[in-house]
């Protein structure tokens, strides 16, 4: 009897995947987002509110995690169409980003070597544990994988938030559920003895991400008059169910945004409108959340191929998108050297808070030290500048070579 082929074999009009410009294009702008939100993390401002201009900082910049999970799982996809071993090459990458959150960017975080009091499992832990989680998800037909993706998306709400972080103790068991769903909490490093770890990124919610754009990666095989329709299709769905879900209050996130619109007491202060109905919860990524980035992110994938590698503006910001890991390991160490340099200038010192457990294991930044928002976008600027030249040359150098450990940067 003979074999089915495999579903990407039945499409027709499936095309081969040369370098496909939208993708770089959205990979480089997430790239550019990303970096807002950590000069931000050393301007000492809060991350959203009390002002629209710090809101809307923090708010675009929401669009950098659904982003660059989902398209790790469709460049996971188009990498496995080139080259075999692909669960192989994603359970390795995806240890390896691990081993780097841990160690590398840690130290780059903080300036400090306190390992034994304090770790982070920021965006790169998350990245890196749902590879791996992909890895074996991707021996399943596509089928499923996009099917598990889009079910853990839409139906991960429906756990009792509330009744998990109730039942939560100092046991293995706890530890094991804050990491796979709750998040946002500071616990042992290995369970037992050992520092503390502050999980930023729950991760049921991301290996829905990429495993749905893991199938996603199909879709940009077709041939593109059908690719462009399936985009507008996907992305303008997502944007709809997110109108409809958010502006009733149907389902999809744990807090309405009408109880945002009034002052809690001892709680905080009444939102605009506006502000609360965009303020869908990250951490868990609610459906809500995801619909609002992901929904956009895809819609915009024609326009983007269309304009492709024209103009310089698109040529820069495609520079970025070609190396994105690498540009991410460069740009948090040069960040807060920059937040240095910025310390001295205004206050004659370098702030000691600099050095402490950054972004979440300190409080707020010491009085007169906080940045307005015109200086954050200012060093945004500088430091986008001053990448450009390894990112172009590491970009150039990919280009050049097959070396197999290039493709770990």
């Amino acid at each position: 009897m003979t074999p089915p082929r495999p579903l990407s074999d039945r499409f027709s009009t499936a095309l081969p995947t040369p370098r496909l410009p939208s993708i770089d294009l959205l990979r480089g702008a997430v790239m550019l987002l990303m970096a807002i939100d950590h000069v931000r993390v050393y301007s000492g401002l809060p991350a959203g509110g009390p002002t629209p201009g710090i809101f809307f900082t923090r708010w675009v910049t929401h669009f950098c995690a659904p982003a660059f999970f989902f398209l790790a799982g469709t460049s996971a996809y188009l990498y496995g169409r080139k080259h075999e071993g692909v669960a192989r090459f994603l359970a390795t990458r995806g240890l390896w980003l691990v081993v780097l959150e841990l160690t590398v960017l840690r130290l780059a975080w903080t300036f400090n070597a306190d390992f034994a009091g304090y770790n982070m499992a920021g965006v790169i832990w998350a990245l890196g544990w749902c590879m791996i989680i992909l890895a074996a998800l991707a021996r399943l037909p596509l089928r499923i994988v996009g099917a598990i993706g889009v079910v853990i998306i839409a139906a991960h709400n429906l756990l009792p938030m509330g009744d998990i972080v109730g039942s939560l103790g100092d046991d293995a068991g706890s530890d094991l559920s804050r990491i796979a769903y709750v998040g946002f909490f500071s616990g042992p490093l290995v369970f037992g003895d050992g520092p503390p770890l502050m999980v930023l990124y729950s991760l049921i919610p991301w290996v829905g991400v990429m495993a749905a754009g893991y199938a996603f990666g199909q879709v940009m095989t077709l041939e593109p008059a059908r690719r462009n329709r399936l985009c507008l299709a996907i992305g303008l769905g997502a944007i709809v169910a997110f109108l409809l879900l958010r502006g009733f209050d149907l389902y999809g996130d744990p807090r309405p945004w009408r109880s945002m619109t009034a002052a809690q007491p001892d709680g905080p202060p009444a939102m605009p409108a506006l502000l609360a109905f965009l303020n869908t919860s990250k951490y868990p990524a609610s459906l809500l959340f995801l619909l609002m980035t992901l929904g956009p992110t895809i819609a915009l994938i024609p326009p983007l191929e269309h304009i492709g590698g024209n103009g310089w503006f698109a040529r820069v910001i495609s520079v970025f998108g070609r190396v994105p890991f690498f540009y991410y390991v460069l740009h948090i160490p040069l960040i807060h050297a920059l937040a240095l340099v910025v310390s001295e200038l205004r206050l004659g010192e370098v702030s000691p808070w600099l050095f402490e457990n950054h972004p979440m294991g300190v409080g707020p930044a010491p009085e007169g030290y906080v940045w307005g928002l015109p200086l954050l976008y200012l060093v945004t600027l500088i430091a986008i500048a001053i990448l450009y030249v390894p990112c172009r040359w590491f970009a150039d150098l990919k280009a050049r070579r097959r070396a197999a450990w290039l493709r770990y940067l």
